[in-house]
């Protein structure tokens, strides 16, 4: 305990930095890529945040195809297995860092044409202004409305790492099946996140998209709280492997319009809008990990279909606040 909560504080901590990094520049870069071509705005930063997430997915699919070749062979805890695992882990994260020094300044965008972003503009601003950029984002209306389907997001991630391998997967196909249940996952999630970013526009097809995601996640935790289950054998693990599928759709669907629709909404704060991104999705998650224990499985369901129910029903409310107010940046 004396290495592992530190460490995990130092992660969390970089872990923050990396992800509100990402999406701001990937966003800024999509705008600016747009008005290079003359792209339609709302496509092709769904097509950006698509191919990300669907690039990004793949550590789920690779990663826990090897989780299951090492489990099925018997090697569960094997030292040779992890430090190889180690191995390539530190060589993906150092060809990954070598590749961010190759990103190039985008330019800032504005109706007198391109500024340029100067180098010290970033070291310009004063924690003050950092933590008014953070909360003056809970002041829009809009970021309340999308705060409870974000929570939902990180609460789904929670659920699958921790909940449904535990209580669905593991008691039907064993341990050995977490990691071939998690690949089927990550490579639904990879799939849907690409054919999601290309079908995005604008707010439209967020919203029937997100529509789409929202009634698969619903079908899973039904099926889940009715206890619903196949005969055991192959069929019993087909249907195990649906549902991990269910869940990865949903999963891609909820990553990509999030993070497209932040980038469409707060275009002059996308770095509070990110940021609030991750505290609430980082809140969530930690939030199922402390109180799981402490309640039981079919409570973490109907927790969750509850706030899907209410995040749903904010995000409608956002879609008609914003589709009245014929925003030019989300038509």
């Amino acid at each position: 305990m004396y290495t592992l909560v530190p460490a995990s504080v130092y992660l969390g901590f970089c872990a923050s930095i990396l992800w509100v990094g990402q999406g701001t520049y990937l966003t800024s870069t999509a705008r600016s890529h747009a008005i290079d071509n003359n792209f339609h705005e709302g496509a092709v930063i769904g097509d950006f945040n698509g191919e990300f997430w669907g690039v990004y997915t793949l550590h789920q699919f690779i990663g826990n195809l090897i989780t299951f070749a090492l489990l099925s062979d018997g090697q569960e805890g094997s030292t040779n297995g992890t430090t190889l695992l180690f191995v390539v882990f530190l060589s993906v994260m150092t060809f990954g860092a070598i590749l961010t020094c190759f990103l190039h300044k985008r330019g800032d965008y504005s109706k007198g044409g391109y500024k340029h972003l100067d180098a010290g503009t970033g070291q310009s601003k004063s924690l003050k202004s950092l933590c008014r950029s953070l909360t003056g984002a809970l002041s829009d209306v809009k970021m309340l409305l999308i705060i409870p389907l974000i929570a939902y997001s990180g609460l789904q991630h929670a659920f699958v790492w921790a909940e449904f391998t535990k209580y669905v997967v593991t008691p039907e196909i064993g341990v050995s099946g977490v990691g071939i249940a998690m690949a089927v996952y990550g490579a639904f999630d990879g799939i849907c996140s690409l054919v999601a970013g290309r079908l995005t526009f604008g707010l439209t097809s967020i919203t029937s998209i997100v529509s789409f995601g929202a009634f698969v996640q619903a079908v899973v935790l039904i099926l889940l709280l009715l206890d619903f289950s196949m005969s055991s054998g192959f069929i019993g693990t087909l249907y195990i492997l649906f549902l991990a599928a269910l869940l990865g759709i949903g999963d891609g669907v909820l990553m990509t319009q999030l993070n497209a629709l932040l980038g469409m909404l707060f275009k002059h704060d996308m770095e509070g809008a990110f940021a609030q991104l991750k505290i609430w999705q980082s809140a969530t998650i930690a939030m199922v990990f402390f109180l799981a224990p402490y309640i039981s499985f079919q409570a973490v369901i109907m927790v969750m279909l509850t706030l899907l129910c209410l995040s749903f029903c904010s995000f409608l409310w956002l879609a008609l606040k914003v589709g009245n107010a014929s925003s030019p940046s989300t038509s």
